[in-house]
């Protein structure tokens, strides 16, 4: 590929510049990533400017909590670490129709309520559009202004000019710079817009939301530099054809990246679902074997989920696997477990697993789960519907312990389960449990022993 003058290649991926195109990136190993931009003319920095740029010692700095606006919804407050923090710049990624733009307008909506002053800017859909939406979701009050503009100078006008507390950009892909040559959604227009916009949050303390489009891996689009410029990143889960959601943290510097909030698609807008596991347990079938609920922590809060297990013979001589909902290679390493601490032979059966509900879980501790799973679909014996556990299994089939187990028995007990199997040494820090029975194991044969 010929080199225009005055130009220079880099890496979609990390950032990585080079002088000439290459079909690899050297830095991350990535394929087919290296684009061609223009190089822009840098303007020397003068004695001045050095000595106004002045370091500041530790001791000097005081510190202070932030202080954070509630969004008024629970669960995205929860995603964000409690609340919005002034001045930052937060990345919502997802697939298309997922419903990110409905979520933000909930969340100006809300914000609105509390006479906050908001302003939503489109680059995607026309004022007509936002307003039929809009009405679907509810009664808006006037602190809500829409704009609808992709120019990115006249875009930080209104910001300056208006100064709102809260400002929305839906999308970054749309924004494009006039100063630089290529198109809007280019790598080159994405980096621009997003330096622009996170300059304009610290310089006027405003929270911006930034909607960014994702691509069919499932990342948001443009430079990998984007996701490192921006103070919070959230990605906006779900099949499209289910009416769940999910808005999970992936980067949060003021928060956990741990925590994740559940939403129900509903016909005026997204639900937040304050139980996700009474919600994920909804239909669960009864007396059928190859089914049992698990315990996994998703952040600080306990999830019970439903694993389900179909083990049939196979009638070629490669058998099947197939894992939904989990790591595929972990249900091959757990059925080879089986096969050497406990000798049932799997090598000639088909194994499906699914975990109910569509959502993902790679948590260890629902191991032990997909054991006894397996197993009961394997020797077609159903599992007591009021029996739930949790664990990690080993490569020699010992059951091993996993956090916050406290948590997860009262989840259970809440949920009305009279039984848990969970690790033996998860026993030692658990203060007597009323209502529920727990019984420790340390290996994979007795929990099998005790069903």
């Amino acid at each position: 590929m010929a080199k225009a003058k005055g130009s220079v290649f880099f890496c979609q991926e990390c950032g990585y510049e080079s002088s000439k195109w290459s079909g690899q990136c050297p830095a991350c190993k990535e394929w087919n990533t290296f684009v061609e931009e223009k190089i822009e003319k840098k303007t020397s920095v003068s004695r001045k400017d050095i000595a106004a740029a002045k370091p500041s010692r530790l001791d000097e700095i005081s510190s202070t909590d932030e202080k954070r606006i509630s969004t008024g919804i629970g669960e995205l407050d929860r995603v964000l670490g409690g609340g919005i923090v002034p001045g930052s710049l937060i990345l919502v990624g997802g697939d298309p129709g997922i419903g990110k733009s409905t979520l933000l307008l909930q969340t100006c909506q809300q914000l609105c309520g509390q006479k906050i002053s908001v302003l939503y800017i489109s680059g995607e859909e026309s004022l007509q559009q936002i307003k039929i939406r809009a009405d679907r979701i509810g009664r808006f009050t006037p602190e809500l202004e829409l704009l609808c503009e992709t120019n990115l100078d006249l875009v930080r006008g209104v910001i300056t000019e208006r100064h709102p507390t809260v400002v929305v950009i839906d999308s970054i892909q749309t924004m494009f710079d006039e100063n630089v040559s290529s198109a809007p959604g280019s790598v080159s227009q994405v980096r621009e817009a997003t330096s622009v916009l996170m300059r304009l949050a610290k310089e006027q303390n405003i929270a911006i939301f930034v909607v960014g489009h994702v691509t069919k891996e499932g990342v948001v689009a443009g430079p990998r530099v984007l996701e490192h410029m921006v103070d919070t990143v959230l990605y906006f889960e779900g099949d499209r054809h289910a009416t769940y959601r999910i808005l999970r943290g992936v980067k949060n510097r003021f928060g956990s990246t741990n925590e994740i909030g559940v939403f129900e698609m509903r016909q005026s807008g997204l639900a937040e679902v304050k139980n996700p596991s009474e919600y994920m347990l909804e239909g669960k079938p009864k007396g059928a074997p190859g089914s049992i609920v698990a315990c996994s922590m998703e952040g600080t809060r306990p999830m019970l989920v439903e694993i389900q297990a179909l083990v049939c013979h196979s009638n070629f001589g490669m058998p099947r696997r197939t894992a939904a909902g989990t790591d595929y290679n972990r249900v091959n390493l757990l059925m080879a477990v089986l096969e050497k601490s406990v000798g049932l032979h799997l090598s000639d059966q088909d194994a499906y697993i699914n975990i109910a509900g569509g959502i993902r879980i790679n948590e260890p501790a629902i191991d032990l789960g997909l054991v006894l799973a397996i197993v009961s679909s394997y020797k077609n014996k159903p599992i007591d519907e009021s029996v739930i556990c949790f664990g990690e299994v080993g490569l020699s089939g010992e059951v091993r312990g996993v956090n916050m187990a406290e948590q997860r028995i009262l989840e259970a007990k809440k949920m009305g389960f009279a039984t848990c199997i969970l690790p033996k040494v998860c026993l030692k820090g658990i203060q007597n449990m009323e209502d529920i029975q727990l019984i420790g194991v340390e290996n994979v044969r007795e929990a099998l022993n005790l069903l």
